[in-house]
């Protein structure tokens, strides 16, 4: 497998994200999965996979706790794109354990209630969509944290036994507003309300001018605040 990535490595080196994504469907066709939160990077990424018409499957996780407005931007961008999105929920008697044992904002009250929050209604369903996938496609930047500022542009993923491909990685900010805009790529209202990075809507807020862009999530935590989809 490190022979494989290391080759991929190569070819991708240098190539535009559509090019990029040719390469990788030739190895692995029917086999690449792009996983959306519908956030603008994920917007971005959507636009390349329906502008190119790339046989990359999209879908997403709805954790139950979204913003209405993220539940408008998916029926928006499915019929933009005319596009299949397939939807994933967490398992529903996991939900109802936890909720009936703990309350409906348990994960206020610890960092261990918040992980298995996630845990239940992120990772979870996340597993489940990845099953027989070989590529799975992430709109993560380097800018976004220092979790993922040392992120390579394919890596393996031991745990889940599959490549993960973050196309966007070294994009700045910048280069994916530049982007949405050039392209009228539909994107969350919330954004220009100070809303940067957008999750659940009990665990999200707005920043403050000069704030970190990943302040606003798990605001009341100092830990590195992942929610476990990204190790």
């Amino acid at each position: 497998m490190k022979e494989l990535l290391h080759t991929l490595q190569i070819q991708l080196a240098g190539k535009a994200i559509e090019e990029q994504f040719s390469c990788l469907l030739d190895y692995f066709p029917g086999r690449i999965s792009f996983s959306t939160s519908f956030g603008q990077e994920d917007q971005v990424l959507t636009d390349i996979i329906c502008r190119h018409r790339l046989a990359v499957r999209i879908f997403t996780i709805d954790t139950g706790r979204l913003f209405y407005e993220t539940y408008e931007l998916i029926d928006k961008t499915r019929a933009r794109y005319n596009t299949k999105i397939e939807v994933y929920f967490p398992d529903h008697q996991s939900v109802e354990r936890m909720v009936t044992k703990k309350g409906l904002f348990s994960f206020y009250e610890s960092v261990e209630n918040r992980i298995e929050c996630c845990q239940i209604r992120k990772v979870e369903p996340l597993g489940r969509a990845l099953i027989g996938v070989s590529v799975w496609v992430t709109g993560l930047r380097a800018q976004q944290s220092a979790n993922r500022h040392d992120m390579p542009l394919l890596q393996w993923d031991e745990e889940k036994n599959l490549f993960k491909f973050n196309p966007l990685l070294h994009w700045r900010y910048e280069d994916v507003i530049d982007y949405i805009r050039k392209n009228d790529v539909p994107d969350n209202p919330l954004h220009r309300k100070g809303f940067i990075s957008i999750g659940c809507a009990p665990c999200t807020r707005a920043i403050e001018p000069g704030e970190d862009p990943r302040a606003g999530r798990w605001w009341w935590e100092t830990s590195k605040k992942e929610c476990g989809l990204h190790k």
